[in-house]
């Protein structure tokens, strides 16, 4: 390697000689993107190869041409929004790749039973395979179609709770089989059923250990009934055609009990869902119908039995179809279950009693494609819950996709019947879909950075309840073409100091630098730093804005991608100088150096002054209405008595209606004041059928007390008047009227009055008889204490009639 004096010479001629056009083009460009205003995220991305650049936005593009970065410029600068390149970098060497959508040649659409032969050749999904090459930021949409097909094949597995409660439930699902199958031929000509039954886990406290209990948990039974022993869950007839063989099975089928409420069903459900081998699951609609009368036991309740390990998802079932673990693994949890259930494909079916219909529910909202049914007392209604459960169920069409890679995600929008559109969580799933219905899914996958390494993933998409599904092969666009291409060592890279890729040097390991011309450890020496200062005497490098590489000012990068520092030392920006309204340079101009540039037609330290005198014309078309000059595009007046953007106001002038009105008057009616002099007015009168109304129009009265309109515009600095034909005079007073009106007042008036006195009148007759009558009941006289009566009967004694008296 050169010493580091040779290395500082040859650094400073190779800037000299490009440092006039370095500087010119950066500062054309730095015009370009001002007046683009817009958030470049290419240039914040501030990257340093075609990869970083191609993740960094979808509209971000890399030119490889070589020596295309200029003094002071960043490797960055290579990224940018393309219309940005092409003003310096020829198409030819613009690095944008671009991602696809390629779709493979799918089967067609099943329209009826006729269009297949066997179950697997029914195609409900179209297409079935593509391949979608995806770049950072940049959609990429496809389209999938469902038609819901006729005679679509029906697995359905019967799982029964068999606690003593369901003793009288039992007896109807014996029948269930024939019968159910021949409702079924209905809806499809390939169906099978299978059943299981669960209690509950074999351990206290669930069931009673003693052996007796073990042995027939029903012996405290009044009725005397026999039942078979405790057990968890029980694959009793695998999903099969034959109707008759699954009611003799069931029929042997014996209740049993256990100890508290909640039951094993989850265990069942579980061990039913992933040993699809064992139960004979098909690739077609699954149907799990679970009835019971009771709760669930749910994971955390095993503790209870000593059973600490958790569910492990896998299938248990030993050679007689019984349920092995069951004390040796905890319950699921609904968690576990809804997962199981989805990679399944199982569409559950819950036929419950009224008391457990509310908690059943709330269960059915975690599982998508699931349904609640309520049970009558001994389940006789359990055939049409069925057929009603999965005719809600088909009718709903739900997507869903297998997981994405970190960084991939997919927007779903519905088109659903009758023009329905649904986007956001609501545009993965159309309703009622009948047979022959067909709706379609509008789906969008966009990407951000490199997902999955760059490696290649496939997801798959399917429709809840139906196994057919879409395989979407996924490509991801992480480097450019001429990545390929680089050279190791090259000489083009200071004596083969890095690799030499698109356009620009990918350092060695301990070299830095635009050419990795330097030495990680002679970076800040003093003689490298000193072409970095403005003089011996300052201690700044790069003025303070930028940081010294080998000798050479790289300016720092602004927040705001349209602030931008440049030169040879860092010592212009577009940021520091004068603003107008706000912006810099008033928005009329380019920031350079501190100094304002500005555009056509535009003037001073700020450009706020625009050259052109379009806003000083008046309404007569005379700059400033004769009255004053026009400066930066604002009239200044040549007296202060005139105001106004064009000098047309006077406030201490004669108000201009009251100046015009008695010539504007004699010259378009030959009436007023004036008429005499009128030859003296100096103004042209225009009479109009109609005047266009303004705030300056003029409304005064002639001497008839009628009033006119007329408006005035200048013409240089002669008047026009524009005067309405029609003045609006005041109709002449109704004399008759006006009497009639004062005699019918004054009649109103006195009637009014005397009608009012005579009301007085009575109610103060009212008051004193009412006054009167109240006085005369209050009135009592008492005969004791009153001094001169005397009372009419007299009485006399009879000497001779002995004692008695004679009244007279």
């Amino acid at each position: 390697m050169p010493p580091a004096g040779e290395l500082t010479i040859g650094m400073k001629k190779r800037r000299r000689s490009h440092l006039l056009v370095g500087s010119m083009a950066l500062f054309f460009l730095l015009i370009i993107r001002v007046q683009t205003e817009i958030s470049n995220e290419c240039l914040s991305a501030n990257a340093k190869s075609c990869e970083d650049c191609i993740q960094a936005d979808s509209q971000c593009a890399w030119c490889k041409q070589e020596n295309f970065t200029g003094p002071g410029e960043l490797t960055s600068a290579r990224c940018d929004v393309v219309e940005n390149l092409l003003h310096r970098c020829p198409q030819k060497y613009i690095e944008s790749p671009h991602g696809q959508t390629v779709i493979a040649p799918a089967r067609p659409l099943t329209a009826d039973r006729r269009d297949r032969s066997r179950p697997e050749d029914i195609t409900q999904i179209a297409p079935q395979e593509l391949t979608l090459t995806l770049r950072s930021g940049e959609p990429q949409g496809f389209d999938l179609h469902f038609r819901r097909a006729e005679d679509y094949p029906i697995d359905l597995y019967y799982l029964m709770d068999l606690s003593y409660s369901m003793a009288d439930d039992l007896e109807n699902v014996k029948k269930l089989g024939t019968e159910l199958q021949q409702r079924m031929k209905d809806i499809t000509s390939d169906f099978r059923m299978g059943f299981g039954s669960f209690v509950d886990k074999t351990t206290m406290p669930f069931i009673s250990m003693t052996p007796k209990m073990v042995q027939n948990p029903c012996t405290n039974n009044l009725n005397g009934q026999v039942c078979t022993s405790p057990f968890s869950y029980k694959n009793v007839l695998p999903l099969t055609a034959d109707g008759a063989e699954f009611n003799q099975l069931v029929g042997k089928q014996q209740i049993s009990g256990n100890l508290d409420s909640p039951e094993g069903g989850f265990d069942a459900m579980m061990q039913a869902a992933v040993c699809g081998d064992k139960i004979g699951w098909r690739n077609n609609t699954r149907l799990l119908v679970f009835s019971t009368d009771a709760g669930f036991h749910f994971a955390g309740d095993g503790k209870l039995g000593g059973i600490v390990l958790p569910n492990d998802g896998h299938c248990h079932l030993n050679t007689d179809g019984m349920y092995s673990e069951s004390n040796h693994l905890d319950y699921p949890s609904v968690a576990q279950l809804v997962q199981k259930l989805g990679e399944n494909n199982i569409q559950p079916i819950f036929a419950v009693t009224e008391e457990f219909h509310s908690v059943y529910k709330g269960l059915s909202g975690l599982i998508p494609k699931s349904a609640v049914g309520m049970l009558s007392a001994n389940s006789s209604n359990v055939i049409q819950l069925i057929i009603d459960s999965y005719n809600e169920l088909s009718s709903e069409v739900i997507l869903e996709n297998s997981r994405l890679p970190a960084g991939v995600h997919f927007h779903y929008t519905a088109f659903c019947k009758h023009g329905h559109v649904h986007t956001g969580d609501k545009g993965h799933s159309c309703s009622d879909i009948q047979i022959g219905d067909e709706v379609r899914f509008q789906i969008e996958a966009i990407t951000s950075g490199c997902p999955n390494d760059g490696k290649d993933a496939v997801v798959e998409m399917r429709s809840l309840g139906f196994q057919e599904h879409v395989t979407v092969k996924l490509q991801f666009i992480c480097q450019c073409k001429c990545q390929a291409d680089g050279q190791p060592n090259s000489e083009e890279c200071h004596h083969g100091n890095g690799t030499l890729e698109c356009g620009a040097c990918r350092c060695n390991p301990g070299r830095v630098g635009r050419l990795c011309e330097c030495d990680k450890n002679e970076v800040s020496s003093e003689d490298v730093e000193a072409s970095c200062k403005k003089d011996n005497t300052s201690s700044v490098v790069c003025s303070g804005k930028g940081d010294c590489i080998c000798g050479e000012c790289f300016c720092h990068k602004r927040e705001n991608p349209l602030e931008v520092i440049w030169g040879k030392l860092c010592e212009c920006n577009n940021l520091t100088c004068d603003h107008a309204n706000g912006r810099i340079c008033g928005g009329n101009g380019v920031c350079n150096c501190s100094h304002c540039i500005c555009f056509a037609n535009f003037s001073g330290s700020d450009c706020s002054c625009p050259l052109s005198t379009h806003t000083c014309v008046g309404r007569g078309g005379e700059i400033c209405s004769g009255r004053g000059r026009c400066k930066c595009g604002t009239c200044v007046c040549s007296e202060e008595k005139y105001q106004g953007p064009t000098c047309e106001h006077c406030p201490t002038c004669p108000d201009a209606c009251e100046e015009h009105r008695y010539c504007a008057e004699c010259r378009a009616f030959g009436t007023g004041p004036q008429k005499e002099s009128c030859s003296t007015c100096e103004f042209n009168v225009t009479k109009l059928e109609e005047i266009e109304r303004q705030e300056s129009t003029c409304k005064v009265k002639d001497e008839n007390y009628c009033w006119f309109y007329f408006n005035y515009m200048y013409e240089g600095r002669i008047p026009q008047v524009f005067v309405q034909n029609k003045r609006e005079c005041p109709e002449e007073p109704n004399i008759l009227a006006i009497i009639a009106g004062v005699v019918a007042g004054i009649v109103f008036i006195g009637l009014a009055l005397l009608l009012i006195w005579k009301l007085l009148m009575i109610l103060h007759d009212r008051r004193e008889f009412a006054k009167f009558e109240k006085d005369r009941l209050n009135a009592k006289w008492d005969t004791q204490d009153n001094p001169i009566y005397r009372s009419p009967i007299n009485s006399f004694k009879n000497p001779t009639f002995g004692s008695k008296a004679t009244h007279l």
